[in-house]
């Protein structure tokens, strides 16, 4: 079984900065893409940034220039950092993960439960 947990969520002030974590568990063979999305309320979920196993990433608009994702394959771990936070980003944040167990015959898709980042002043 597969499993993705985050931390690093919380409140912070407009222009400050958040470092979210993902951490996958389980019977790991290999891990393709990892990444991030949010939801805000009343929204769809929305990417936010993704990167791939060779390093390739790519962003949603919203967060160039002020979001970086980051991937520690030894750790099996995701990083966003957050930069110059607006009141927009407010959202649950939630970690993607595409990944190929021992256990599994293919490469699924799982989601972290979800951390809550709050901008306001």
């Amino acid at each position: 079984q597969g499993q993705l947990v985050e931390s690093g969520g919380g409140l912070v002030q407009p222009g400050g900065s958040l470092r979210l974590s993902c951490a996958a568990s389980g019977s790991i063979y290999s891990i393709n893409t990892m990444g991030w999305y949010r939801q805000a309320p009343g929204k769809q979920r929305e990417l936010v940034a993704r990167t791939g196993s060779g390093d390739n990433t790519n962003y949603a608009d919203s967060g160039k220039g002020r979001f970086t994702i980051s991937r520690d394959n030894d750790k099996n771990t995701v990083y966003l950092q957050m930069n110059s936070l607006k009141p927009e980003d407010t959202a649950v944040y939630y970690c993607n993960a595409v990944m190929l167990l021992r256990t599994n015959l293919a490469f699924s898709e799982y989601w972290g439960q979800g951390t809550q980042v709050t901008v306001s002043s």
